[in-house]
Formats: structure tokens, sequence, C-alpha cells
């Protein structure tokens, strides 16, 4: 399901929003940030316009600041970790990849795409620059669980970092990974868990059970899994007297969301190998 709706979108999170999570207050909440329609995990929204506003602000200065020099020195205000399945496994176990990002028109105009810039120099080229922090958290079997740290918030940024820069593309990702999907062959399920067991059935017809690496069309294995943020209703509360209230002074907020059900299901496949 798309996060934000749009021209031939028939639903979204943005419109439940308004009929479903509105409970008392007179507005509904408001997006800050976006998540893939393919990703899973956690989505902040803001509750009033004040508090969606001051959300958005957060996340616009990460993308702003992370492009200084002392990323490594300062404080985040704001952390987002996210999981992936990825196929191969990188070079290296941890690092940084800090390389611009730009868009490109593909398929005669019908679509685009997501693309690392090779050569900065060129002043005719628009770009972006994507920083993002990954490590490895397991690797077996010809796959590698990564943990994901985005410091930049660019249009499918994870996703080609993963693809591009360090080679292991995201299982599921058949934008970005469409090669090495070509040759893709189901990974055989335990046999104790070769029989369904469904779930709780869920609204709008959406589906958590399937999408696994045992099954032929595995689902994007990307997984925004923890959060963590400053309590921001501290400083609305005090924004009349301390309107520049120092968020690092804040306390955090720590949200975790476990894995959904197709992804456990990749999880403890590999860790049963």
């Amino acid at each position: 399901m798309p996060v934000q709706g749009g021209t031939g979108i028939r639903r979204s999170l943005d419109e439940l929003a308004v009929s479903c999570l509105k409970y008392n207050y007179p507005e509904p909440p408001r997006l800050v940030h976006r998540l893939d329609r393919d990703c899973s995990g956690i989505l902040l929204m803001g509750r009033t316009r004040t508090s969606g506003a001051f959300l958005h602000s957060i996340f616009r200065e990460k993308t702003i600041g992370a492009s200084s020099d002392d990323i490594k020195r300062r404080k985040r205000i704001l952390q987002r970790k996210y999981w992936a399945l990825v196929i191969g496994s990188p070079r290296r176990p941890r690092g940084l990849i800090s390389v611009p990002l730009r868009k490109i028109v593909v398929d005669d105009g019908k679509s685009d795409r997501i693309t690392v810039i090779v050569n900065v120099q060129s002043q005719t080229i628009s770009s972006q620059h994507a920083m993002t922090e990954y490590q490895v958290i397991d690797s077996s079997n010809g796959y590698t669980w990564l943990e994901l740290s985005p410091l930049t918030g660019r249009k499918h940024q994870l996703r080609v970092h993963c693809a591009e820069v360090l080679g292991t593309p995201i299982v599921g990702d058949y934008k970005y990974g469409w090669r090495a999907h070509r040759k893709w062959e189901m990974f055989p399920p335990e046999e104790s868990s070769s029989g369904k067991v469904r779930g709780k059935a869920l609204p709008f017809g959406l589906d958590l059970e399937s999408g696994s690496i045992s099954d032929k069309q595995p689902r994007l294995h990307l997984h925004c899994k923890e959060i963590l943020f400053p309590n921001i209703s501290q400083a609305l509360q005090n924004v009349d007297s301390s309107p520049r209230q120092d968020l690092l002074e804040l306390e955090s907020l720590e949200l975790v969301a476990p894995l959904p059900s197709y992804m456990q299901k990749s999880f403890d496949i590999l860790k049963s190998r």
C-alpha cells in the first residue's frame, strides 16, 4: 500500500489516516516522511499540524546536516535503523556509503529510476548526495542480513546503495536487483513449516504471510525496524516560553517494530541451515 495518494492510486495510508486515525481530534494526522510502498516497518505521523511541522523539520534537517564533515562527531537527533536481506555479501562487514544519486528516465519516458553518479564533476548533471551506514548482522547460504542506517533521506537510497554500491541487491527488489532475480531459485523451507499456517486475516486484502525466500516471488525484504527521535511533546509544551529549545536536550523516544511474517520466515529458514 503506498504511503501517499496520487493519480491512479485507489487507497493510501494518508487517506486512511483521515477516515481511521482521527480519533477525537478535529484534524487527521499528517505524514512527515515516507516509506516505499513495498517496505515495511515504522512510519511516523504528526498528530496535529504543529507536531507534524515539527517532525517534518527534524527529518529535513537530518538530511541537510548529514552532508557536513563532522557527521561522525556530532550526536544525531534522529536515528533510523533498517533491516534488509540481500543477495550475496558485502566485501567489508561494515562501512559508510557516501555517493551522489540522480533520477534517470527509462522505457521511453514511461518510468524512472535512481542511479549512482560516477562523474560528479559535470555541472550539467543534477544530483543529491546520499549517505548510509551499514553493518553485517549475519551471513549464510548466499544471503546476508544487513542493518542500514540512512543519514540522508533520498528516494530509494537504501535500495540503490545495496544494489549498485555494495553489489548486494535486496531480496524482492525487482527494480534495482532484476539481474539477480532472473535466476531466482526458491529456498526450500523446513519440512516442519512446509504447510502454510495462515494468520489472522488482514484488512484491504493485505497478505503478509507469503513472500519469503521459500516462495517463487519473494517480497521486498526491507524493514524500518527502529527509530530514535526526540520527544517533541516536551518542546511543544514550551514552545511559547522557549521557541528555540535545543532538541538535543530532549529525552529520546525509541520505537521498535518486529519483522513482518514473510521476513521472519526467511530469517527462521536461514537460521535453521
